[in-house]
């Protein structure tokens, strides 16, 4: 989790790194629960809390030196 100031304002942005392949649906829920997380455990306002998805494609990620898709 990173924290940037804006405004003069601590934010946090939090970065989810995970395989392509959930839905909408998924990622909506993912990101209320992550706010939540982040509101209840640090005290931030929901209204600071960032959260950023990166989806990875099968082929670009490696485990013990095979990808994923091979």
């Amino acid at each position: 989790m990173y924290v940037i100031k804006r405004g003069g304002r601590a934010m946090p942005i939090v970065t989810v790194q995970m395989l392509e392949g959930r839905t909408d649906k998924q990622k909506q829920a993912l990101i209320e629960e992550v706010t939540s997380a982040v509101t209840k455990t640090t005290g931030a306002k929901e209204t600071a809390v960032t959260v950023v998805i990166e989806e990875m494609s099968k082929s670009n990620y490696g485990v013990a030196g095979k990808r994923l898709i091979d």
